[in-house]
């Protein structure tokens, strides 16, 4: 297995792993506890858009730091700052300071650290193993994923909100640790050309964005609505579907990396339409809605790595990795406020959750032309050689 013999990556991995802890605890209850803390769900997404907003505006900061200090000084920093957003979490009581705070808090740190590691991720793997290296960090992120739900869904339940988001901070922070053994990557002070490089990946990451807005973030509450807004329950079929996850996370990578891209992006695109119809038609149906969940397995087994390895691999031949991520991460933002922003409108005006879910359609539609376009026969050697 070549592709773990990059140790850098692997503790990136590490890192991630560890973070991934925190994300599918803590993180994957962000949404539906503010549901759950009075604010309405049209509500509840107009916040996530405005953190969104938040991080479009923040993100141009990110370069004049990343050129005096470099990108690993900046992952660990992200890492920190998002870890400061859960312990406000635990205080929102409807609509009000804390609910703003936290929206300014998320901002700042998850442009840090997103940006970054992207960056970080981007520059430091290799383009021949990319599919399978990304296939791997997913695959231990789903595993991981596994207990954290449910521990922090009995958490909340039982000890309360400080001491389960708490526990998501304290976690957050030690994910950092696996990074003080990586080497920082200086960023050049002058990178002609990279925005337009960055235009491809911009595109992709708009679609992507776009998608999030109602396969995520619309279906975690349309969920947890499902669900009888039980805690223990939404755990529960998080943990479901991340035991799916851990058995079939390295499947595409391989694939991508043995040249067949172009097949990999029909796969991705179809499981994720085939899951959005079926989250549609799962809600408000707690055995539809758990299994439609699960479905979401396929989706990080067979999507993710797609996506994520034509972004990288058109980062790490661009001019600059970081302004090519600065650029790209813009442009999810701009996706995912975009359509967060039209499901809170849709909901505030009568529609169904499963309306509000099926605008991520029309993401799935043109993330697909463009994979398809990047994942051409020429324009793959290209990116691999340039």
């Amino acid at each position: 297995m070549a592709f773990f013999r990059n140790t850098t990556v692997n503790l990136l991995n590490l890192h991630y792993g560890v973070h991934a802890l925190a994300l599918s605890g803590g993180g994957a209850f962000f949404a539906v506890f503010l549901l759950r803390a009075g604010v309405p769900a049209p509500g509840v997404l107009t916040a996530l858009a405005a953190i969104l907003i938040g991080r479009f505006c923040i993100r141009p900061f990110v370069l004049p730091l990343g050129k005096r200090f470099g990108l690993k000084p900046l992952v660990i920093a992200g890492t920190i700052l998002t870890a400061l957003q859960y312990p406000l979490l635990a205080e929102v009581d409807g609509v009000g300071w804390a609910l703003v705070a936290l929206c300014v808090v998320s901002s700042v740190g998850d442009t840090f650290y997103w940006t970054s590691y992207h960056a970080y991720f981007a520059s430091l793997g290799d383009a021949e193993h990319r599919g399978h290296q990304i296939g791997a960090r997913e695959a231990i992120a789903a595993l991981v994923g596994i207990a954290a739900p449910l521990l922090t869904g009995w958490a909340l339940v039982t000890l309360g909100p400080r001491i389960a988001f708490g526990a998501t901070a304290v976690v957050l922070m030690l994910s950092a640790l696996p990074l003080l053994r990586t080497p920082n990557i200086l960023v050049p002070d002058q990178a002609p050309g990279a925005l337009r490089a960055a235009v491809p990946g911009v595109l992709v990451f708009i679609a992507d964005g776009w998608i999030a807005s109602g396969y995520f973030f619309v279906w975690q509450i349309a969920l947890f609505i499902s669900l009888g807004e039980s805690f223990t329950a939404f755990g529960g079929a998080m943990a479901l579907a991340a035991v799916a996850g851990a058995v079939s996370g390295l499947l595409l990578g391989r694939f991508i990396d043995a040249g067949h891209g172009r097949w990999a992006v029909w796969l991705g695109s179809g499981s994720m339409a085939l899951t959005l119809l079926a989250r549609a038609a799962g809600y408000g149906d707690p055995a539809l809605a758990v299994a439609a969940n699960a479905a979401g397995a396929l989706v990080v087994a067979l999507y993710v790595p797609t996506v994520m390895t034509a972004v990288y691999n058109q980062a790490q031949v661009s001019p600059c990795a970081l302004r090519f991520h600065i650029a790209t991460e813009g442009g999810w933002d701009a996706g995912g406020a975009g359509g967060c922003l039209l499901a809170a409108g849709l909901l505030a005006t009568g529609a169904s959750m499963a309306v509000a879910i099926l605008i991520s359609m029309a993401g799935t539609v043109a993330a697909f032309f463009l994979l398809r376009r990047y994942y051409r026969p020429s324009a793959v050697a290209v990116a691999q050689i340039t």
